[in-house]
């Protein structure tokens, strides 16, 4: 298996595409910190699968956007587990409102939990990775973070450009010291997140709008996200540092 041996924490990991990536780092040999910031009962449910699946798990709270709590994370995962080899930086929120509605708390909100998160998160892992001279980090961004708007996105769209950014800015450093830094830029994936507060009728009409706008005509899976993220942090991807790489289904306004 690809990640035995490995220690990974995966960010925003109670539900939907974190749960899924790591679920799917678990299957491999990995061991995994299942960060979570408010749903205990959710995390304890994917720590109690992925020792279903004979990997070692342990659930951390953690705000990601406060960096007190980020270093405490990160301490008790290398007291654990004695080292951390992957990072994922999955967490994020995502609610909408066109510019004239957009608050400052839900700009400031979004921005914290969305980009703020995942320099405090590189930042304190990348000082237990450069000692080992290896580490392998996967941000999370959207294809929203690309050229095309859609309404009500502006601090949504912001943050997840950011990431895109940051992941080539910090690989451009830290690659001397053996820290390969990538991004994974999904589509429309069948979430909470992606339901938000729909009906069941309403989340059917969703879906078969994004799926028109698919050139695969599909509406993404956590496991197809997940599976592009185990290639980033894997060795497979060792010559590959500062790229992002949209995994959406084919959006056809952006082929």
């Amino acid at each position: 298996m690809r990640f035995d041996g490995k220690v990974a924490v995966v960010t925003g990991a109670s539900r939907g595409i974190g749960r899924g990536i790591a679920l799917a780092l678990a299957k491999e040999g990995c061991t995994v910190v299942v960060n979570y910031n408010r749903n205990h009962e959710k995390a304890r449910e994917v720590v109690e699968a992925i020792k279903a699946a004979k990997a070692r798990a342990i659930a951390v709270r953690c705000d990601v956007s406060v960096r007190n709590e980020v270093e405490g994370m990160f301490k008790t995962t290398v007291e654990e587990f004695g080292k951390v080899d992957i990072l994922v930086n999955n967490a994020g929120i995502g609610e909408m409102a066109p510019i004239l509605e957009t608050t400052d708390d839900l700009w400031d909100r979004t921005l914290n939990v969305n980009l703020k998160s995942v320099f405090l998160c590189t930042q304190v892992a990348a000082r237990y990775m450069m000692q080992r001279r290896y580490g392998k980090i996967v941000n999370i961004s959207s294809n929203s973070g690309f050229g095309v708007a859609c309404w009500g996105e502006t601090a949504y769209a912001a943050s997840k450009a950011g990431v895109i950014q940051l992941t080539k800015s910090a690989a451009f450093e830290l690659g001397q010291y053996g820290i390969n830094i990538n991004c994974v830029a999904p589509g429309a994936t069948d979430t909470d997140m992606l339901r938000g507060g729909m009906t069941d009728q309403e989340y059917a009409k969703a879906l078969d709008t994004r799926k028109k706008i698919s050139s695969l005509g599909l509406v993404g899976k956590p496991e197809d996200i997940a599976n592009a993220v185990l290639f980033f942090a894997s060795d497979d991807s060792r010559f590959i540092t500062g790229r992002t790489l949209l995994v959406d289904g084919g959006r056809r306004d952006f082929m």
